[in-house]
């Protein structure tokens, strides 16, 4: 995920830090000073809430150095609710997450909208800090801290007609032109509203997703409901592209925060349009299931040259490390591409589409095993862009005209939608269009 080692390495030495000098009961002011840069920080353990568990050293050793993540610090990492941004979109892959859809009731229009968006908000805010929730709390995650905990809300373009809205939805929101590979399933497609969990808990996770279907009440209905998983932090020896269920690292060329043009092409823009969604972005949702059983059948070689880059480490097939530039033009001895001209990292490159860029941060998923012995597994897939016109449909675009990888997958869902920038303090997600 990009720039997931910095934000890691950065987490580490805080911890490290906090147990050198001895302090056991360091606050969480202190702590979001330490980790603000990156947006995330180190939660305040055991804290006033007495709902997270505290922080403790074994003696190991293992919080403070080494290259494997501290067990204690899983649970004490905490993002942050409010922000100029909503979180979920440049912090690193979680260990769990879900991703649910709702429609709104019938009868339920603008006012029904804004009083669900300020439960969920609250409910967020105080979820991601450890706490419990503010009413019929379920006691899933009373023995874990926030553990990354973050919960991110869209709009799809159907919510703006449901309550009166529709001079308020954005261009950018119209809906995505159908693709040859596209095997879509409506009913698990799109939706009024979409929420995005994810935390290093399953637990922290499953609460979350809980306590937001509670509060959707009778104001909404859930329209499709998905799981998904990444591998957990510190199983690694040290931070690195995640790999999905194909075995091969996904996520290499994704924009990182620290390149001048990250906001340009992520985030819509303070003085964008409409003004609601300044500072906010655009998520892509698919379920893309893989064809395990073809995949697997294929040489290593065979699924290196479908996607142009090296299985073991994620290196382009024309040489170098992971983060080696790709060299298009390299051929071999008999004059052939070293990367193929069909393969899927050559199609998806920006200087290849115009100049397209997506941030993915997917989830892998797999929900069972069919009669046929076939596993039905894949990707949750998720991409931010300042506006899907110029980030996604282009790409999906040239993938559809000739990607070798599209032989080993299926786009079985697919929703759009409007994410909002972050709420500040004392406000909730959409206000600025729910009450504008």
């Amino acid at each position: 995920m990009a720039d997931q080692s910095t934000k890691e390495n950065k987490k580490e030495d805080a911890v490290g830090d906090a147990q050198e000098n001895g302090e056991q009961g360091i606050s969480r002011r202190r702590l979001l000073g330490t980790a603000g840069a990156t947006g995330l920080a180190l939660g305040a353990a055991g804290g006033a809430t007495g709902y997270a568990v505290g922080s403790s050293d074994d003696g190991s050793g293992s919080g403070s150095s080494g290259s494997s993540l501290a067990l204690a610090s899983v649970g004490a990492d905490m993002a942050m609710f409010h922000g100029k941004h909503q979180p979920g979109i440049t912090e690193g892959l979680q260990a769990s997450g879900h991703l649910i859809a709702f429609d709104l009731a019938a009868g339920a229009g603008r006012t029904e909208a804004a009083a669900l968006l300020r439960r969920w908000s609250d409910t967020a805010r105080r979820l991601m800090a450890g706490e419990a929730a503010a009413h019929d709390d379920t006691d899933v995650a009373r023995d874990a801290g926030p553990s990354s905990l973050t919960v991110t809300f869209g709009f799809g373009y159907g919510f703006f007609a449901r309550t009166g809205l529709e001079k308020q939805r954005p261009v950018a929101l119209d809906p995505l032109p159908e693709f040859s590979s596209d095997h879509l399933d409506k009913a698990r497609s799109n939706g009024d509203l979409w929420v995005q969990i994810g935390a290093n808990d399953a637990l922290v996770a499953f609460h979350a997703l809980r306590a937001i279907q509670k509060d959707a009440g009778s104001a909404a209905r859930v329209r499709w409901q998905m799981n998904g998983f990444n591998r957990s932090p510190g199983a690694t020896a040290q931070p690195m592209t995640a790999r999905n269920l194909m075995g091969q690292m996904d996520g290499t060329r994704n924009p990182k925060p620290s390149e001048a043009d990250f906001d340009k092409r992520i985030f819509v823009p303070a003085a964008g349009e409409p003004s609601w969604m300044a500072n906010g972005s655009y998520a892509v949702v698919r379920r893309i299931r893989m064809l395990l059983d073809d995949w697997e059948q294929l040489s290593v070689k065979q699924q290196e040259d479908v996607v142009g880059r090296k299985k073991s480490n994620g290196a382009p097939l024309s040489g170098g490390s992971e983060t080696t530039a790709m060299d298009l033009e390299k051929v071999d001895a008999n004059g052939d591409l070293v990367v193929p001209i069909n393969a899927h990292s050559r199609i998806t490159r920006p200087d290849e589409n115009g100049g397209a860029a997506i941030l993915r941060r997917p989830f892998s998923f797999h929900d069972g095993i069919g009669a046929d012995g076939t596993p039905d597994a894949g990707l949750l897939f998720v991409c931010w862009q300042a506006d899907p016109l110029r980030g996604f449909v282009p790409v999906q675009r040239k993938l559809d005209r000739g990607d070798a990888l599209s032989r080993f997958i299926r786009h079985e869902s697919s929703g759009l939608f409007a994410v909002p920038g972050g709420a500040g303090e004392g406000e909730y997600v959409g206000q600025r269009l729910l009450e504008g």
